[in-house]
């Protein structure tokens, strides 16, 4: 099915999903076949005080959790209102799968029995560590750290990927940079002060673009859709 005029097509979001399998193999891949997870975590731990130094950092707070997260509700809520201003139905979607992608891993991170670095006990906690989508370890921990949601704010960007793709490809690939980069810096902040792991990041990133696919190709098909049996209805022409 072709999209609307100013829409994408099934083709373009079948490649994105194409895309996000082959990448979920590497994150996959990446996680059970090396130790990249703890060697980066160890290089913020400090063995002997048994912590990590920056946990409780005031400007890693500031700088990389607080103003960010703040910034980003501000921007979408600035969207949301110039959305309505313009009555730009494509814009208001992108806010809300912005709003949904970082809910959709706000929810998966509630309810996950991995435990943040800072509570295992290679890093002076007391859960046991176990592997991505493996048997859960007796003593998980706390748990409520998988994927990481902090940086999914950052990735929630994508979503402008897709609202300036059809008309701005350009904008839209530098709206994918931004998020990417922006998703990856606030998740190193969390990595520095113990809270996630890398996998717990990049899972995020790929969350968020899961949600933005599907959600923006409901919303392109069904409109193709909307359009193509409005023209067929139209008078003289076949099925009116």
């Amino acid at each position: 099915m072709a999209a609307s005029p100013d829409g994408l097509s099934a083709a373009f979001y079948a490649r994105q999903l194409l895309w996000l399998l082959l990448l979920g193999v590497v994150l996959w891949w990446l996680e059970a076949a090396t130790r990249l997870d703890i060697t980066l975590a160890q290089w913020f731990f400090d063995p002997l005080g048994q912590r990590f130094p920056l946990q409780h950092s005031l400007w890693l707070e500031w700088l990389n959790h607080r103003l960010p997260k703040y910034a980003l509700i501000a921007a979408s809520g600035g969207l949301a209102l110039r959305a309505v201003r313009r009555r730009e139905a494509r814009l208001g979607y992108a806010v809300l799968v912005m709003w949904l992608a970082t809910l959709v891993v706000s929810l998966l991170k509630a309810h996950s029995a991995h435990s943040c670095p800072w509570d295992l006990q290679a890093f002076g906690g007391s859960g046991e560590w176990f592997a991505l989508f493996g048997a859960v370890a007796a003593n998980p921990g706390p748990g409520q750290c998988f994927p990481g949601g902090h940086a999914s704010g950052g990735f929630a960007l994508l979503a402008l990927f897709f609202y300036w793709r059809p008309h701005a490809p350009r904008r839209a690939r530098q709206a994918a940079v931004a998020a990417l980069a922006l998703g990856l810096l606030m998740g190193l902040g969390q990595m520095a002060r113990g809270a996630h792991f890398l996998s717990h990041n990049l899972w995020s990133g790929w969350v968020v673009w899961l949600v933005a696919v599907l959600l923006f190709a409901a919303f392109d098909l069904g409109r193709a859709a909307s359009t193509a049996k409005s023209a067929g209805q139209l008078p003289g022409i076949s099925g009116a």
